[in-house]
């Protein structure tokens, strides 16, 4: 009988998670399975992965082949590089000592990608929040500004009486002084006849 690690979905339409399962490899893909070995969410951002590390590696070790998702979670989490190790032991080529401080460093460095990247979310997702309360409470005041200028409109004042009694004011001035203009050309010409005439009555 052939085992195989892959996946069983359960879960809604469009919201689906999944079982990590050890099954007979001519069984059902819902069907009857052998061991349940973890749960794999894709629905949480990073995914959520919880499986028994040591069952799974015990599985990957008595060569039960794997689905390629499946294959991908267990490299995900460490189970195939702990496989590898073990099998350097295995060969000679190095020591249970050497095995666990390389496995705890790889561990060390996954963990911090991941607390990075989960710090690089919880940034983005307080930036986003943040911009969106700022464009609300923009439209919220344009909104309360629009209401006020239709509740109170800006009365225009009039500006044309004004203008008229300006117009009448520069006539006025316009005819006093057409009316000076004739007097005094008509005093202008007056005297240069009253000249004349002294002139006449000297000779």
């Amino acid at each position: 009988m052939a085992t195989r690690i892959r996946l069983q979905r359960h879960g809604k339409k469009g919201k689906a998670f999944f079982h990590l399962v050890a099954a007979d490899s001519r069984a059902k893909r819902d069907g009857k399975f052998i061991e349940k070995l973890g749960v794999y969410n894709p629905n949480t951002n990073p995914a959520t992965i919880d499986i028994n590390f040591e069952n799974t590696l015990k599985w990957v070790q008595n060569g039960a082949e794997m689905s390629d998702t499946a294959r991908a979670i267990l490299s995900y989490k460490g189970v195939l590089y702990k496989n590898h190790l073990l099998n350097g032991v295995k060969k000679g080529a190095l020591t249970a000592e050497q095995v666990e401080a390389k496995f705890n460093a790889w561990l060390a460095e996954k963990d911090a990608k991941i607390t990075g990247k989960k710090d690089g979310l919880a940034k983005n997702a307080a930036a986003d929040k943040a911009a969106r309360l700022k464009a609300e409470a923009d439209a919220k005041d344009a909104k309360a500004a629009a209401v006020e200028a239709k509740n109170n409109p800006v009365v225009e004042e009039e500006v044309a009486p004004e203008v008229e009694v300006a117009t009448e004011e520069t006539v006025e001035a316009a005819a006093e002084e057409a009316t000076e203009a004739p007097a005094e050309e008509a005093a202008s010409e007056e005297a240069p006849a009253a000249e004349g005439e002294e002139e006449t009555s000297a000779e």
